[in-house]
């Protein structure tokens, strides 16, 4: 039985000063996101697409894991691979090296380009321009977060023609170590839009609530809270029926965001006025 056909165009890359890896994708395939991107931190970032082989994410992350480079990752899994030829596969490992495998068998236009920290690469596309677009992108926007470069990439290649046959999905995935919540996870961002008409619109939708919730405000930037600020902060809390700042935090999922009493992140204090 074949497997699925993901059509669709992807970018793998990672931020070496960061500490981040990650993997942004979009496609006319019902939740891309289930399919294409792998990543690890320290470790690498992977796209498996085309008739596409889902081991080649895992397998993929052992040899990188094993000290295999980008280059002979890819020659590992498609050598090992009947079926390589339908296949597309871009990868970037723990020091930024990076390949891009597309078979003789993938539907035009397909095709790939790399570079220092990026693999690029999408099948059954509207021309090549849409992976010009994904390499361009994310080496003009050097110095953003990788997040930021990776959704400003997916972006510009949908506006350069994206998928031929559409759009439906999009998901983007970024890793490192013990960045997510709490600190107790690898997952700095993992944002998934299974199937809606307008997918990148929608994952930067929700790109943005996410940030809101669980982006980091430099502590520099937060307010000192003199006792005129501390005085409006319990008269909103008041007015919600919360006793302190911690507690209604958790109840708006901002808890995050709240550290101590001596300061406040402007963002906390925009959605406590807001509620109010």
């Amino acid at each position: 039985m074949a497997e699925p056909l993901v059509a669709t165009y992807s970018l793998c890359a990672c931020d070496l000063e960061a500490g981040q890896w990650g993997v942004v994708t979009q496609s006319r395939f019902l939740a891309v996101g289930a399919i294409v991107p792998w990543a690890e931190p320290g470790v690498g970032a992977i796209a498996t697409q085309s008739f596409a082989n889902a081991r080649y994410g895992s397998n993929g992350l052992g040899l990188l894991r094993a000290g295999h480079s980008a280059e002979e990752v890819v020659e590992l899994l498609t050598a090992a691979d009947a079926d390589r030829e339908q296949r597309q596969l871009g990868v970037v490992d723990a020091v930024g090296g990076a390949a891009t495998f597309t078979g003789s068998g993938c539907h035009a236009w397909a095709g790939g380009r790399t570079g220092f920290g990026f693999a690029a690469q999408g099948n059954i596309l509207v021309s090549e321009a849409t992976v010009a677009a994904l390499a361009a992108t994310f080496e003009a926007t050097a110095g953003k977060p990788l997040a930021e470069r990776l959704l400003l990439a997916l972006e510009e290649a949908e506006t350069a023609g994206g998928d031929r046959r559409g759009r439906q999905s999009a998901a983007i995935l970024v890793v490192e170590r013990d960045g997510g919540y709490a600190g107790l996870s690898d997952a700095v961002v993992d944002l998934r839009v299974d199937e809606h008409p307008e997918p990148i619109e929608e994952l930067r939708r929700i790109f943005a609530i996410h940030e809101r919730l669980f982006g980091k405000t430099p502590r520099e930037d937060w307010i000192p809270v003199d006792d005129e600020l501390g005085g409006e902060l319990q008269e909103h809390l008041a007015r919600l029926d919360f006793e302190n700042l911690e507690d209604w935090g958790a109840v708006e999922n901002l808890e995050e965001r709240i550290a101590g009493t001596d300061a406040i992140d402007p963002v906390v204090l925009e959605a406590l006025r807001t509620a109010t």
